[in-house]
């Protein structure tokens, strides 16, 4: 079959689509999908395409990131201050997504990640330990390939932190 004849049959106005051995090879404007092969005799692990969503990315370095001993929170000031209050709620359940940010292609991913350590963890090997578990988590699950993880540290959790709240006083008798 010739690319005029798909042309004609089946692909919309303005792609061309290209039978190219076991892949289905369609443009449309500029841009290529590279689907799964077609027909019977296939075998069906190469039969369609699958896509993964920007969410399970998200979730799954943010439980990797959690994972990570010296890690006490993840996200900014105000993200984390809202995720105390929805924790709170009953029936509420925690933000697995919290401080975590993405861009997933077809192949790859790079994912920005927000974090709070605990004092006197060396952050540098916090860090080093994040990068490493997100990687591994999100390669083995998804396929994609992890091009970059940023780390930003936006705050440390002094162990004083947690007493202030035990330990004030209320102020009705």
């Amino acid at each position: 079959m010739t690319t005029q004849d798909l042309t004609s049959n089946t692909a919309a106005p303005g792609s061309t689509e290209k039978d190219l051995g076991s892949e289905l090879h369609r443009t449309t404007g500029g841009a290529t999908t590279v689907s799964g092969a077609t027909g019977a005799a296939q075998p069906a692990a190469t039969r369609g395409k699958t896509s993964i969503a920007d969410v399970v990315v998200v979730k799954i370095a943010g439980m990797a990131a959690r994972e990570i001993p010296g890690v006490f929170d993840m996200g900014g000031g105000l993200s984390r201050t809202i995720g105390a209050v929805r924790d709170r709620v009953p029936g509420g359940r925690p933000n697995v997504g919290r401080g975590v940010k993405v861009e997933v292609g077809e192949r790859q991913t790079a994912i920005d990640l927000d974090i709070v350590v605990e004092y006197g963890v060396p952050i540098t090997d916090v860090a080093h330990d994040v990068r490493e578990n997100v990687i591994s988590a999100v390669e083995r699950i998804t396929g994609l390939e992890v091009v970059e993880v940023n780390v930003a540290v936006n705050d440390v959790h002094l162990p004083e932190d947690d007493n202030a709240d035990s330990g004030a006083e209320t102020r009705v008798e």
